[in-house]
């Protein structure tokens, strides 16, 4: 599993010209699947992506959690974090997961990151043709990948 972890002060999904998510403060979190991914995997890249303390504190310190900040998630799928681009300019996506087994993992996410912080947790739609607007706080951005997870 593949998440880009983006600290926000605002983020929404359109889908068909209709807001499918919306958040203020916050995460917008792109989630990439693949075959190989375990239900292991989803429950480690929750806890961090719940966990990640990259929110200023009162020393302007990046120390403080979603959960210290009051902040959301909005959640996105995005199989294209698992495009392959060594050979040609065209990607090859044959890593990424199959909605069969994707969509279920991507339902999972929701329900575990739900439970973990306490909240709804926005969406896009999968599979749609989503238009995400963001506005990136920092910019921060953290790419995290439970394959790498031994070295986080």
């Amino acid at each position: 599993m593949r998440a880009v972890l983006q600290r926000v002060t605002e983020a929404s999904c359109t889908v068909d010209g209709e807001i499918t998510g919306q958040i203020g403060l916050g995460f917008l979190v792109l989630l990439g699947i693949e075959d190989a991914d375990t239900e292991d995997d989803l429950t480690w890249l929750a806890n961090k992506i719940a966990g990640m303390r990259v929110f200023g504190d009162e020393n302007g310190l990046m120390n403080k959690a979603l959960a210290d900040v009051n902040g959301d998630i909005l959640l996105i799928s995005q199989f294209t974090l698992f495009a392959q681009t060594k050979k040609g300019n065209r990607p090859s996506f044959i890593r990424a997961a199959r909605p069969d087994k994707a969509i279920p993992m991507y339902e999972q996410m929701i329900k575990t990151l739900e439970t973990i912080t306490d909240k709804k947790i926005a969406t896009g739609i999968f599979g749609a043709d989503m238009k995400i607007s963001l506005l990136n706080d920092g910019p921060v951005t953290i790419m995290m990948d439970t394959k790498d997870k031994d070295a986080h």
